[in-house]
């Protein structure tokens, strides 16, 4: 049998699973560029009916949420939430991740072990206790306050992935540099980190991709303040109290969407080769 006909199912299969999920993303762009009235009256589907009728097209809903409903400065503050949280994690769980792999001390397995028993604690145990240390440090609704809590609650992700990458490095390199008489600090900036690329890139763009589409988190540490607060947060304000003006809402998660896709789009190579790196060796 050619062995285009026994992969023809596989590619038919991947076609509809790609087109499956690809559809509600047109939806939602054929709805953010739709008049507001239209929107609220037919569904998305009416379009194509007659796709090339340029009069049932509008950017009134871009204009409003880009000029109008501060998106502006939630997209700023997005960054600024979203790249400390996501530089200050790597380079803590990359450090942590040597010192497990390649360190001797004391209780360095169990450490470890610990460490991977945080992966299942839910974060909603972790909020009261939390938000009373914020309260007493003066920490909450601000940047430094939500960075901390998305650093806490991506290292041990962060650390199992990177520590089994680590692990897997040939001994003889790192054995060698030591022999020519390199630190730990010299073997882990020369020789460790330029060999973990694709684990840290990896743990990189996952992080980047859930700080920027968190909400919850944001909600309890920034406390809706409208100074700090991230897209996510402006996106439920522009529903309104009802969710009378949700034809916004198509527009303001078309925007959000750009930059976790270009993200990906950049480091997509690095992605599944540092999750399977990091989930089969050990």
């Amino acid at each position: 049998m050619p062995s285009w006909l026994t992969r023809t199912p596989v590619h038919l299969a991947l076609l509809t699973l790609a087109f499956l999920w690809t559809l509600p993303s047109l939806g939602l762009l054929i709805s953010s560029i739709r008049p507001p009235d239209d929107v609220l009256s037919t569904g998305w589907w009416t379009v194509l009916q007659h796709p090339f009728e340029f009069t049932q097209y509008s950017l009134e809903n871009y204009r409003t949420v880009l000029f109008s409903a501060g998106m502006g400065q939630a997209w700023l503050n997005s960054f600024t939430v979203a790249i400390p949280a996501t530089v200050i994690p790597i380079a803590m769980a990359t450090m942590a991740a040597y010192a497990l792999a390649w360190m001797e001390f004391p209780g360095r397995q169990v450490l470890f072990l610990a460490i991977v028993a945080l992966l299942v604690v839910p974060l909603q145990m972790t909020f009261i206790p939390l938000l009373r240390a914020y309260r007493d440090l003066g920490l909450t609704g601000t940047f430094a306050g939500i960075w901390l809590a998305h650093t806490a609650y991506s290292l041990p992700l962060g650390i199992y992935l990177l520590c089994n990458y680590i692990r897997a490095l040939p001994r003889d390199l790192i054995e060698a540099a030591a022999v020519d008489g390199a630190s730990h600090g010299q073997i882990l900036r020369r020789v460790v980190l330029p060999l973990s690329m694709p684990a840290i890139a990896s743990f990189a763009v996952f992080q980047f991709l859930w700080v920027w589409n968190d909400l919850l988190v944001a909600l309890v540490f920034l406390g809706g303040t409208p100074t700090v607060a991230p897209l996510t947060l402006a996106l439920t304000n522009l529903v309104g109290s009802r969710g009378q003006d949700w034809h916004l809402l198509t527009a303001g998660a078309f925007i959000t969407m750009t930059v976790p896709l270009l993200v990906f789009f950049a480091l997509q190579r690095y992605f599944v080769r540092g999750l399977l790196a990091g989930s089969v060796k050990g």
